[in-house]
């Protein structure tokens, strides 16, 4: 009787150990995990992958990527184009890409229905199903200062960056489902989707050349691919999908690595 009891209490325990059980565990994959970008092997393009999102989860910069495969203006994949994250020489990339700086920032501091786009959309590299569309209009280049960074959202801070090479790349704020998600500064919608594992309903914005930010585990998105948004415009509802509570995952990317949204955004 004593061997039955016993072994029905390890059979228990393993079950609550498993992360394969009905509660969902964070798991960004390569997307979060890694303080340095990853320099070896490839990524095939899939359906609804844009180069930004490819970037973010490589932990590449955007520009770099395009750079390192030859992908010239608009920056057009394919599904099933084979990207090489190995780094080939400075020499051989443009010497627009090698040479090019930016400064750092200087202030402080993720349908039901179908969201509507904006009547310019930005350029934003995603991957076609068969041929090229058009190159859409040349835009004014992006200012390389991020001004007037703002929270994205109301609620506690329940998790912060962690400089090492943990999972949380970014911070995480407590709420309610369906509460506003909103633009932490002004920019272009590069990504909306779920195809970043551990993320969820997802929304990427691009600030400048140098900074995108992050808005995960959203219960609904509001926003497109291409869409321009402005500072504080409310761009999905926090929810819970790809972890176990309903929590707003943001992060700050800048050339493509993690930086501490707490440095950009103001004190509370």
């Amino acid at each position: 009787m004593r061997l039955l009891v016993f072994a029905s209490l390890i059979v228990l325990l393993a079950g609550c150990a498993s992360p394969s059980g009905n509660i969902h565990i964070d798991d960004r994959g390569r997307g979060g995990q890694s303080r340095q970008p990853v320099t070896s092997g490839s990524h095939t393009v899939q359906q609804g992958d844009t180069l930004y999102s490819i970037a973010f989860r490589y932990g590449w910069d955007w520009r770099q990527l395009a750079a390192n495969n030859n992908i010239p203006a608009p920056y057009t994949i394919y599904p099933g184009q084979r990207l090489s994250l190995r780094p080939v020489a400075a020499a051989a990339r443009p010497a627009s890409q090698a040479t090019r700086r930016q400064p750092a920032a200087t202030s402080s501091a993720p349908s039901s229905r179908p969201p509507v786009r904006s009547s310019t959309p930005d350029p934003s590299p995603s991957a076609e199903p068969s041929r090229p569309r058009a190159a859409p209009p040349a835009a004014s280049p992006p200012a390389t200062v991020v001004d007037g960074w703002s929270w994205p959202a109301e609620g506690p801070l329940i998790a912060r960056f962690q400089s090492n090479d943990s999972l949380n790349k970014g911070i995480d704020i407590a709420g309610q489902l369906g509460q506003p998600v909103k633009a932490a500064s002004a920019g272009s919608v590069v990504y909306a989707g779920r195809g970043l594992i551990g993320y969820g309903e997802m929304v990427i914005i691009k600030h400048s050349d140098a900074y995108l930010s992050a808005y995960a585990h959203n219960n609904r998105l509001l926003v497109a691919e291409g869409d321009q948004v402005k500072a504080g415009q409310k761009i999905a509802e926090m929810g819970s999908t790809g972890t176990d509570r309903v929590k707003l995952h943001f992060e700050i990317r800048q050339r493509g690595q993690p930086v501490d949204p707490l440095r950009y955004l103001p004190k509370r």
